[in-house]
């Protein structure tokens, strides 16, 4: 049976044959980390029956038994790993979570969309100030804004997030009830218009998004600018420049464009970093995401929610480096997939 020459090019296909290598390493990839993720959780002392006897002394022997059995904690840390191993893989049933009394997936499915509406728009938001700060900070080099700029980045690295959300509360307190604090919406949200629950869910993501914005956001600035230095040293710029070319098109179609690499494989970074940094945001805004899912999963050692979200961040940083390099290669030609391992 011979194939057709559209599969057959698609089979050949550089990209495709890539992206094939790099999920089956990541499967790879995710197998150890399983592995890594639930030897630290068998190490961390005490599990959730400890926690219910400590919450409720009146507890039976019993009952904290039957419980036991019901969530697999009488096998074997092997025999769990493995349990919980081929149910992922045979149903794709990440376990039952042992405060929720729910299989994990639904839960996690549940929060996601929010935490991914928060991940995305932060990393919009960052991107659309970092970038163009960036490019003025280098085009001004060792000019009054390009020292005020540094000095705003400094201070942005300088801060962590939890006392950048605590700021931004406070100053949503002042402003009271200009900004809201709680919640992805209003009480009348579902009697809004179609367009009034935009603007509302909006308002309602100003700070969370703001708050995870500006801890990704110094940092972004200044390898634009660095980057774009290098770049405006070579000689073809000065080549361009001489032949007459416009200052702008210079910067933005030559020297931007080949600046811009670096940044772009840092994005897939930023994209799990932001998932897994999110609870901090949705702590303290009242975002009903995955990071306080998993951050009240912890304290209640929830194994199988935190061995699911553990799961989730590796994933997202998987997904996000490949779609980085397949970016990398659209917007540079000239770089060679294979080069990218």
């Amino acid at each position: 049976m011979t194939l057709t020459p559209t599969i057959s090019s698609i089979i050949t296909n550089e990209n495709f044959l890539y992206v094939i290598k790099r999920l089956l390493q990541g499967l790879l990839s995710l197998f150890l980390a399983s592995l890594l993720c639930f030897s630290i959780i068998q190490i961390a002392p005490g599990n959730y029956l400890d926690i219910l006897k400590e919450q409720n002394l009146q507890i039976s022997p019993e009952t904290l038994e039957t419980f036991k059995v019901q969530f697999g904690l009488d096998k074997s840390p092997v025999e769990q790993y493995l349990y919980w191993l081929w149910a992922i893989v045979t149903r794709f049933d990440f376990g039952q979570s042992f405060v929720y009394y729910r299989p994990v997936a639904e839960l996690i499915k549940e929060r996601l969309q929010a935490t991914l509406l928060l991940a995305v728009a932060s990393i919009f938001f960052t991107w659309a100030i970092a970038i163009p700060l960036g490019i003025v900070s280098a085009v001004k080099q060792n000019t009054g804004i390009d020292k005020l700029l540094r000095v705003i980045s400094y201070l942005g690295q300088g801060f962590p997030s939890f006392i950048t959300a605590l700021l931004l509360l406070f100053i949503a307190q002042i402003t009271s009830p200009l900004l809201p604090v709680g919640g992805m919406t209003s009480i009348n949200h579902d009697q809004l218009t179609p367009v009034g629950k935009i603007i509302d869910l909006l308002w309602h993501m100003f700070l969370p998004t703001l708050a995870l914005s500006l801890t990704s956001f110094a940092g972004l600035q200044r390898l634009t600018r660095g980057q774009l230095l290098d770049v405006l040293r070579q000689d073809y710029i000065q080549t361009a420049r001489a032949k007459g070319l416009p200052e702008n098109k210079v910067i933005y179609v030559h020297a931007l464009r080949n600046a811009i690499n670096p940044l772009i494989t840092l994005l897939g970074f930023e994209f799990a970093s932001l998932l897994s940094g999110s609870f901090i945001a949705e702590y303290f805004f009242n975002w009903p995401g995955t990071g306080r899912l998993i951050l009240q999963a912890v304290q209640a050692k929830d194994w199988y929610l935190v061995m699911a979200s553990l799961m989730m961040g590796a994933t997202m940083l998987i997904i996000g480096n490949l779609l980085a390099d397949l970016l990398l290669k659209f917007v540079d030609p000239r770089i060679r997939l294979d080069n990218l391992q």
